[in-house]
């Protein structure tokens, strides 16, 4: 009777130790947040990255009544900011501004501190795109005149990117196999340097990130001849999409995203992105991400989950084809 009452009694003790652990876990969760957040940006302040950070937190205080602290972590492509973001607490306080390259690093670093999973899906706040721009003076119009142009002097013509292992890097590559073209890639340090060497005549083509080249849609001295994506760029309606000119598998939109850690209860992430769900759609950061020349979007979790996991997949697949590599 002893050892059983003995038995008996530890199992209750455990039991109320569940109970209160599962109370205080509900309690925690039901007062989110109960005090600051702080905003990774795997970028350095300033860049569209950082810039959309700081007005989703500035909203977010406004709602919440908790001020959101946003801290730039730069480096190694972003890989620094985004371990920060995997490896902290899922407690909800440490938040992730990510943008497409967390689904592309681990389709081209062999030796990456977090794995993908490490980071849970919050929203999907903003789409880009890459344009495809060529000098006036070169009198090309459409994408057929450049890759007839292309093939008539193979080798000497040229095409720029804001970076290697860039969306524009891999788009780039993509677009050279399927039209069966050679071109140089010239890749820069960013979209504003890529955009100058371009107004400047020193590229023929170049993939240029929808955020830099808003400014000078309407330049007299640009032709786009396409855009990359799924569709066409609200500004630009009569410009074609690339599988509308005839090379698809260009389809995947650059993106802005919040992440948190994977271990983050699923009622935190759940509040956290419709939070920022609602602040996206919302008339002023509407208008505001598309004067930056962004597509709102403002998914929920669960959508912005496939998403991710859909573009993990195809940008895998397209560094592999183009056996685009950073080790």
């Amino acid at each position: 009777m002893t050892r059983n009452r003995r038995t008996t009694l530890a199992l209750m003790a455990l039991a109320a130790a569940c109970a209160t652990l599962g109370t205080s876990s509900a309690q925690a969760q039901g007062d989110y947040p109960a005090k600051p957040l702080r905003f990774i940006v795997p970028y350095p302040a300033g860049g569209g990255t950082d810039t959309i950070a700081r007005l989703i937190g500035t909203q977010l205080t406004q709602r919440w009544g908790q001020p959101v602290v946003v801290e730039n972590k730069p480096g190694a492509s972003g890989i620094l900011g985004n371990d920060i973001v995997a490896k902290a607490p899922g407690d909800g306080y440490t938040v992730l501004m990510g943008i497409t390259a967390v689904v592309q690093i681990p389709a081209l670093y062999k030796k990456v501190p977090y794995k993908l999973a490490d980071l849970a899906p919050v929203s999907q706040i903003a789409k880009s795109a890459d344009l495809l721009m060529v000098p006036r003076s070169s009198g090309v119009t459409t994408l057929a005149q450049f890759v007839d142009k292309a093939k008539a002097a193979p080798g000497t013509m040229n095409y720029g990117t804001y970076g290697n292992a860039t969306s524009s890097h891999m788009n780039g590559e993509r677009f050279k196999q399927q039209a069966g073209i050679d071109l140089t890639h010239i890749p820069y340090q960013g979209s504003g340097p890529e955009m100058a060497a371009l107004l400047g005549g020193q590229l023929t083509l170049a993939f240029v990130d929808a955020t830099a080249a808003y400014p000078h849609i309407k330049s007299d001295k640009l032709n786009i001849l396409a855009v990359t994506g799924s569709q066409r760029f609200p500004s630009l309606p009569n410009v074609p999409t690339m599988a509308e000119s005839g090379y698809p598998g260009l389809e995947a939109n650059g993106w802005f995203g919040v992440f948190l850690p994977a271990s983050t209860p699923k009622p935190i992430v759940d509040k956290l992105g419709a939070e920022v769900a609602a602040i996206v759609k919302s008339p002023e950061l509407n208008k505001r991400l598309t004067d930056m020349g962004l597509i709102a979007v403002g998914s929920l979790p669960d959508d912005f989950k496939t998403q991710v996991e859909k573009d993990a997949a195809h940008w895998k697949a397209v560094a592999e084809g183009a056996k685009i590599s950073m080790d």
